[in-house]
């Protein structure tokens, strides 16, 4: 039955069936095949920010250190002034919330044409090498929240509905 609906279906086209008996028709292995193409080396990218950042984050700090004497009980001591003149918490860059530097990092690195709009977990790992603030992780979620792109595109969670009921029919 289910042959001849196959047979009848490529009566209509002009193509030839051929048949490879015993070995000949087997699934190839794909480590077995060759390479025909040799595969591109792709180097990692590191991804530089805006040099004029580094500039507005150290007068936002100059700012917010004008302003008040200690900049939170308990990260006073693990705050340390490097070289560059910045302030440093455990190797990371402080933030000040003077200045708007922080939306202006978050914006540089969710839009950015290397980024494509990562989700607010992989864009907090990759800030927070280099930079820190209190609350980052919570500023960076609400950050992502309001981002249309990236609720568009956004995947629901949700359990299915279970099944469907058939609506009443009116007499």
């Amino acid at each position: 039955m289910r042959q001849r609906r196959w047979i009848e279906l490529f009566s209509d086209y002009d193509c030839e069936i051929r048949y490879h008996p015993g070995k000949a028709n087997v699934v190839a292995d794909a480590l077995s095949r060759k390479e025909r193409v040799k595969p591109k080396r792709v180097r990692a990218m590191n991804m530089t920010l805006q040099s004029s950042i580094k500039d507005r984050i150290l007068a936002a700090q100059k700012e917010a250190s004008d302003e008040s004497a200690g900049l939170q009980r308990g990260i006073d001591e693990m705050i340390e002034l490097r070289n560059d003149g910045a302030l440093y918490y455990l190797d990371r860059i402080w933030v000040p919330l003077k200045g708007d530097v922080r939306t202006l990092i978050m914006d540089e690195a969710h839009k950015s044409k290397y980024s494509v709009h990562p989700g607010a977990d992989k864009m907090y790992y990759d800030l927070r090498d280099r930079y820190w603030w209190p609350g980052m992780k919570k500023d960076i979620a609400v950050y992502m929240s309001k981002c249309l792109t990236c609720l568009k595109v956004k995947a629901e969670h949700k359990r299915p509905s279970g099944l469907l009921q058939q609506p009443e029919i009116p007499k």
